[in-house]
């Protein structure tokens, strides 16, 4: 095992389902306590059916008095956190600049980036006092202009932005704070993310998909465990002095370039 004997308390945002789930349930395996805050009703309920042992709430994180009574929740089933892994995140809109709707643009920053304040601003408390760890989910948007996708870039270049910054101030009380920047992650997310992405540029879905595993130097889409098992080495004894660091998981990102041009 890559984690101590010490049994953690872990917090997952959009943990019922996905990547976020993946990630609960290694953490599960290696027997820690692992809580999922998710949006989703039905996801948390198939959760539950399957995995009795992982605990959840359901909430919008990006609420600021759901958030509040998450961590009512949480501390009332655990008294202390450890490791919070912030994995909320949404696409956003595919557009050009000028025909993304203003609304469209709040919702995305809403649950990309406010959300992340919203959660580890309460978090950082508990963190200060277990000498925790932050793992904040960013993309590798965040390393590369994203053309058409504004809203998403801009809130995943924040995360690195507020990764870098709270490594600096949590840092001294002993907590690591990293972001994670996958590429195309396998699973329905990235079809959702191509379908609209071909719509918008008027092609097929396969060549867009394509065009996703012609932007790393692998070819590959990553796996779901792939970046679960980063976040286990990240918190584990290995990973003691690795903070304030955005990792790439993406098979080497050559660029997102505007292929259409």
């Amino acid at each position: 095992k890559l984690m101590t004997d010490t049994v953690k308390s872990v917090l997952i945002t959009a943990g019922a389902s996905g990547i976020g789930r993946v990630i609960a349930e290694a953490f599960l395996a290696q027997g820690h306590q692992v809580h999922v805050c998710d949006i989703s009703a039905e996801a948390i309920a198939e959760l539950r059916a399957e995995q009795p042992l992982i605990t959840s709430t359901l909430g919008d994180v990006s609420l600021r008095d759901q958030v509040d009574q998450l961590f009512v929740e949480f501390k009332g089933l655990y008294g202390q956190l450890d490791i919070l892994v912030n994995n909320v995140g949404i696409a956003g809109p595919t557009a050009a600049l000028e025909d993304i709707d203003p609304d469209d643009w709040d919702h995305t920053i809403n649950v990309d980036l406010n959300s992340l304040f919203y959660v580890s601003r309460q978090a950082a408390p508990l963190l200060k006092t277990s000498k925790g760890c932050m793992i904040n989910m960013a993309s590798n948007a965040a390393l590369f202009g994203f053309p058409l996708r504004s809203a998403y870039a801009a809130a995943k270049w924040a995360t690195i932005g507020l990764t870098k910054t709270w490594a600096m101030e949590l840092g001294p009380f002993g907590v690591r704070v990293n972001a994670l920047c996958p590429g195309s992650v396998s699973g329905p997310r990235i079809e959702r993310v191509i379908a609209k992405d071909a719509e918008q540029r008027g092609v097929s879905e396969e060549a867009i998909r394509d065009v996703y595993q012609r932007q790393n130097s692998l070819r590959v889409f990553v796996e779901a465990e792939e970046i679960a098992q980063t976040i286990l080495f990240l918190c584990s004894s290995a990973g003691r002095n690795i903070s304030g660091q955005a990792i790439p998981i993406d098979g080497h990102t050559e660029g997102l370039s505007n292929w259409l041009e």
